[in-house]
């Protein structure tokens, strides 16, 4: 494992590099949380949580509870340390675990079932459906409001487009990942073509740039600068829709715990949850903090994509004025509110069956979400 002076050494000496036996920066003393905030009697020494991609500014929420003195280990992908809140040890650690790539892009609760260690994931609300028959996950609170997923165009080759019904109305290509599931929502609901969609995307930019007549998938936190600020190749604006404009309205990176794991994690996640509430609240006005360990975590780690300072600022203001890190409609922060959400699961299973997922006709929005352990006082 790296420490933090130890990486930076290393970062600027070789551009990246890893030591799995150095031993993490303990000269940092915290002091202790008061007995409402500390962990060590009711959560795993270690609490380990993993992410659904690599480390980014909309995992504020779990990555704003890492204190200083972490540890980057670049062989596990993962960084660990003290689990702090509001500045004081809560006397137990995390570890954060990035997903697609460092995982073979294997779905967050397919990743929990083979993984006893693994406490915590984060998973989106049409991951939480399609897994149900097999790996059943349940969330316990929404990192995001909604998928900050959009559809991306060039308004030199389109300038007529606005929406993605109009995306629709064209016979143009759109290039997806594999594992999305709104492609197919947008199909069934006569938004796009079948033989429009492409499941050729590959997280690279060299398509796109190559024929600007596609339309690619993206986030709306994150491709608009990066094509714009960070892509030498293209430099300049793209257009875009957002997915949830379009009706894809579903909880995103839910807090998630096997429904095995539940009972005995349940005085953890009492105290655990309402400490993700407010950093993700508290996010939102103050991102800095967030995001320089976010951008260090990143910069320690030559196998991540490159993750700047400035697409972490963009993506901060992106998730503040689209109201992705917000309220529920009861105005609590990291609250759900079960009718969307029992909404999003009907419009969800006949989707997924489509494709042969096998699920029952109706799911309760109780088996797939808990407010349990929601804070309805962080407002």
């Amino acid at each position: 494992m790296l420490t933090m002076v130890s990486a930076s050494a290393c970062v600027a000496a070789l551009a990246g590099c890893t030591d799995s036996s150095s031993t993490p920066n303990t000269n940092q003393s915290l002091p202790p949380a008061p007995a409402e905030h500390n962990l060590a009697d009711v959560c795993p020494e270690n609490v380990v949580v993993q992410l659904q991609w690599q480390p980014s500014s909309d995992m504020a929420g779990v990555v704003g509870l890492m204190g200083p003195g972490y540890s980057v280990d670049s062989n596990e992908k993962s960084v660990s340390g003290p689990l702090v809140y509001e500045g004081k040890d809560t006397g137990v650690r995390i570890s954060l675990r990035a997903g697609g790539p460092a995982v073979g892009f294997q779905s967050v609760p397919s990743v929990m079932y083979a993984d006893d260690s693994i406490d915590l994931g984060l998973v989106h609300g049409d991951q939480l459906v399609a897994a149900v028959a097999q790996q059943r996950v349940i969330g316990v609170t929404p990192l995001l409001q909604y998928n900050p997923s959009i559809l991306m165009w060039d308004s030199e080759k389109h300038p007529d487009w606005r929406t993605i019904a109009d995306i629709g109305k064209s016979n143009a290509t759109v290039v997806v990942s594999q594992d999305q599931v709104f492609p197919q929502w947008l199909v069934a609901k006569g938004l796009l073509k079948q033989n429009q969609i492409d499941t050729g995307y590959d997280g690279a930019p060299a398509r796109f740039v190559g024929d600007p007549a596609i339309v690619q998938q993206g986030f709306a936190n994150s491709e608009p600068y990066v094509y714009e600020h960070e892509t030498p190749s293209w430099n300049k604006p793209v257009a875009f829709a957002m997915v949830r404009d379009a009706g894809y309205d579903v909880y995103a990176s839910n807090v998630s715990v096997r429904p095995d794991k539940f009972p005995a994690l349940t005085p953890c996640l009492q105290k655990l949850v309402p400490m993700i509430q407010h950093t993700g609240k508290n996010y939102v006005n103050s991102p800095d903090a967030i995001n320089k360990t976010i951008t260090d975590w990143v910069a320690q780690d030559i196998s991540f994509s490159p993750y700047t300072a400035g697409e972490a600022a963009y993506s901060a203001e992106t998730l503040k004025n689209n109201n992705i890190i917000a309220p529920d409609s009861a105005g609590v922060w990291g609250g759900y509110d079960m009718a969307k959400a029992q909404r999003s699961i009907g419009e969800l299973i006949p989707v997924l069956n489509q494709s042969g997922s096998g699920l029952p006709a109706q799911i309760s929005a109780t088996d797939l979400y808990s407010t349990q352990f929601i804070d309805t006082t962080v407002r």
